[in-house]
């Protein structure tokens, strides 16, 4: 009697925690619905009539479909560089052990405390002498902040790979980098997946780097043509939402195609 109570209790405490995750998507999804004067009027009501003019009037202003391809463009190329080369460093400092690579490790490691904004400054005037703020410019900044996490967990994850089967690998004629890609990359597939989904949702919600970064408005991402609907005098808090609602069903399409290898990886990842 006393088990089932403990989970009804639990039960309860999962959907009343779910519902208060749900609120802000509610307001989100509700207020892009309503004009500008009724969601000042009382924005936790349900819209009176629906208007639809605030999601064909935010997808324009944010010229979705070019914005869409630079925020994808930076996103996916950038995650891709962050796998490939924070796998082949991590592999190379699991696997050579040394004094070298056992400092370079921890100076990848307290590198992850460095705040950006405290490298923010110097590293755009470096960036900008070298004529690379632009999206290439920002793809190696994205390579920069994320590649420490993503070692961090790669060297973790390849400690749990035996070393006889890189020898066994080698004997058989395999070059070095024969096996990285062909028996000790495939193995890291978890971690890959939970590497990716991490740095996805980072770069794709970033603001403060391509703001710095980015200049030209053919070359913006979503968040920072979001910023345009606010102004020194007014908000356009009605096409902000619409536009916020445009934004995230990328990501919600992203994760409904992935879900099975997201949770396989993430499920894989906490057994190892």
């Amino acid at each position: 009697m006393k088990q089932g109570s403990k989970q009804l209790g639990k039960a309860f405490l999962g959907l009343a925690l779910g519902l208060v995750w749900l609120i802000p998507f509610y307001l989100m999804v509700t207020n892009s619905f309503k004009t500008k004067q009724e969601i000042f009027t009382n924005p936790l009501k349900f819209p009176e009539a629906f208007t639809f003019e605030n999601y064909p009037e935010a997808f324009r202003q944010l010229d979705f479909i070019r914005t869409l391809a630079n925020s994808l463009l930076i996103t996916v190329s950038s995650v891709i560089v962050i796998v490939i080369f924070s796998a082949m460093a991590a592999y190379a400092l699991e696997r050579i052990k040394s004094k070298f690579s056992t400092i370079t490790f921890m100076v990848f490691v307290a590198a992850m405390l460095v705040p950006f904004q405290s490298v923010m400054i110097p590293l755009v005037a470096l960036f900008g002498k070298a004529q690379m703020l632009n999206q290439i410019g920002i793809i190696f900044m994205y390579l920069g902040f994320g590649g420490s996490m993503s070692i961090f967990l790669y060297h973790g994850a390849m400690k749990s790979i035996p070393r006889a089967l890189d020898e066994a690998a080698i004997i058989d004629g395999a070059s070095r980098w024969q096996v990285f890609w062909k028996v000790i990359f495939p193995m890291l597939k978890p971690t890959t997946v939970t590497v990716a989904v991490l740095n996805t949702m980072w770069i794709w919600n970033d603001y403060l780097l391509p703001s710095l970064v980015i200049n030209s408005p053919t070359t913006q991402t979503i968040p920072l043509k979001m910023f345009f609907f606010f102004g020194q005098y007014t908000k356009q808090w009605h096409l902000a939402l619409a536009g916020l609602v445009i934004a995230i069903l990328p990501v919600i399409i992203f994760y409904f195609f992935m879900q099975k290898q997201i949770i396989k990886g993430v499920a894989d990842g906490a057994v190892k």
